[in-house]
């Protein structure tokens, strides 16, 4: 046999496994979130492009971030609801490793630029006189660059990872999307080298980055507290306690998901499916609002369009 006659033509998604009797009203959640999530993405890209006050780097790096949490939710949510309205739980070997991949690279991509935001926060409140020289729209532009280059680089060997290996006809997924160890565990060989590959870049990638982006936030907040104002302070803590929230937000869940496949073999299964949606659902929908409360700006142009 060769190896493609050992790729199933299509795989089986389950959702929630042990929780077919819920799949109804899990998906009432999901629903509201993933249409908050569009809305208020698409609302806080149209106000930053249409309106020439926000094209500036804060401004665009949050256009970015509002880019990369589109295309983390419209990777997964829509087939999730998908199995949960008993619509269609099948999906083809190929679109599968599609949805595999857009997923992972959003996800590593919006890493990338949480990184940069944090390191764009502490130029600004540290060393504002430098803040226009150092962040030029050519540097904005090569760090959404070097966000997709870095991601896809990451991703890219591991569609040929799952390719080569034979799935005897392995077909039925507990998962409510496709990634890239969900697919790897449902191969009949050795997959030892998805597994560290995996571990590997997990480590390498957003594991490096919230350690970079812990550093700017310690080194604003030592800044902040040398400052008499009480005010400056409130206000300085008060942002950066909003961007670790969304952080913690985003990493918590996606950590726990990446680890569980490597070493938390006691999780039940349904914990670790639900977290999985958690990180691609719940930063997408929460980042719009939280980065629109805590900006002046940005809310005053919000509520121009909404109530124009």
């Amino acid at each position: 046999l060769n190896q493609t006659s050992l790729q199933p033509a299509s795989f089986l998604l389950l959702g929630m496994a042990g929780l077919e009797d819920l799949h109804t009203w899990l998906s009432i959640p999901f629903c509201l979130l993933y249409i908050a999530a569009l809305l208020g993405n698409f609302i806080l890209l149209f106000v930053i492009v249409t309106e020439r006050s926000l094209h500036e780097p804060m401004y665009l790096f949050l256009a970015m971030l509002a880019v990369a949490d589109l295309v983390l939710s419209s990777s997964t949510v829509p087939k999730a609801l998908s199995i949960f309205w008993r619509l269609s739980k099948e999906t083809s070997f190929h679109a599968c490793l599609t949805q595999m991949f857009f997923t992972h690279l959003s996800f590593i991509a919006e890493s990338t630029i949480l990184l940069a935001m944090a390191f764009d926060r502490y130029v600004a409140i540290c060393n504002p006189l430098r803040y226009a020289a150092v962040f030029t729209h050519s540097v904005i532009a090569k760090v959404g660059l070097a966000a997709i280059a870095r991601s896809f680089c990451v991703m890219f060997p591991t569609i040929f990872l799952l390719q080569r290996l034979p799935y005897c006809r392995h077909s039925i997924m507990p998962h409510t999307y496709c990634e890239h160890m969900g697919i790897a565990r449902l191969a009949c060989a050795d997959i030892s080298v998805n597994i560290w590959y995996g571990f590997a870049t997990t480590l390498l990638s957003p594991g490096v980055d919230i350690v970079l982006i812990g550093i700017p936030y310690i080194l604003i907040l030592r800044a902040v507290f040398r400052l008499s104002s009480k005010d400056a302070q409130l206000k300085a803590v008060g942002t950066c306690s909003s961007h670790a929230s969304v952080i913690l937000m985003f990493y918590t869940p996606a950590f726990f998901s990446f680890f569980t496949h490597r070493f938390g073999h006691n999780v039940p299964h349904h914990v670790h499916i639900l977290l999985a949606n958690l990180y691609v659902l719940l930063p997408p929908m929460l980042n719009p609002i939280i980065y629109t409360m805590k900006n002046k700006l940005i809310r005053e142009k919000v509520s121009q369009v909404l109530f124009r």
